[in-house]
């Protein structure tokens, strides 16, 4: 009886992640929309989303702290709660970077160039990122975790191609102040979006915590 309503509990611990890998999804997505359409209303609108994470970190914590003090687990359930407090925080700044990537957008600098599509599939890699992360942590599945390591290294690639890109600018047009804005934003954006991966590898590190009890470097 006493173990069903932990496993009881430890699902809603999992719906609640669930959730919230899929807030950070969505003010992820949301953050770059201007990119693609004129609809500031969205840019808007990812405060409220981020209002929605930080709650949901908070009820996510209150959570773990119940079950680690009224239930007192032990051994695979310990790490698995352990890791999931470690785990929202990195969710909470994935929610607060893309917040600050939707205040740069909103600025309306960045209008056009290569660099424009390097940001999108940045963003759908880190979105992806986000996705199999959170799956890995509810099917404890060891591989997809450390395919989300390796994913990073396309993110780091992407932001890479990004500044080359804003050097080869430079050389090639005379620098205006227009030109300085559209440069430092777009710098600034790939930036956030190398840092939003590096929190998700940082997930799934905890994920493979949780099932291994073995923990690599965490990212600061």
């Amino acid at each position: 009886m006493i173990r069903s309503r932990f496993e009881n509990q430890l699902h809603d611990l999992n719906t609640n992640l669930i959730v919230m890998g899929t807030l950070c999804e969505d003010i992820i997505a949301k953050s770059l929309v201007p990119l693609e359409e004129d609809d500031f209303y969205l840019v808007n609108n990812v405060g409220k989303t981020y209002q929605k994470i930080e709650q949901l970190e908070r009820d996510i914590e209150e959570q773990c702290l119940k079950l680690l003090l009224r239930q007192q687990p032990v051994a695979t359930d310990l790490r698995r709660i352990s890791s999931a407090l470690k785990m929202v925080y990195d969710m909470k700044r994935i929610g607060a970077q893309s917040a600050e990537v939707a205040e740069i957008i909103g600025l309306n600098h960045i209008q056009t160039g290569r660099e424009l599509e390097t940001l999108r599939e940045m963003a759908s890699h880190v979105i992806q990122m986000v996705t199999d992360s959170i799956d890995a942590f509810v099917h404890e599945d060891e591989k997809l975790a450390n395919q989300v390591i390796a994913k990073d290294d396309y993110v780091d690639q992407h932001f890479d191609t990004i500044k080359k890109e804003l050097i080869r600018y430079f050389k090639d047009t005379s620098e205006t102040v227009e030109d300085g804005e559209h440069v430092l934003d777009i710098l600034m954006v790939a930036k956030y979006l190398e840092r939003i991966g590096d929190h998700t590898v940082n997930i799934a590190k905890w994920v493979l915590f949780s099932i291994t009890g073995q923990l690599d470097g965490e990212t600061t």
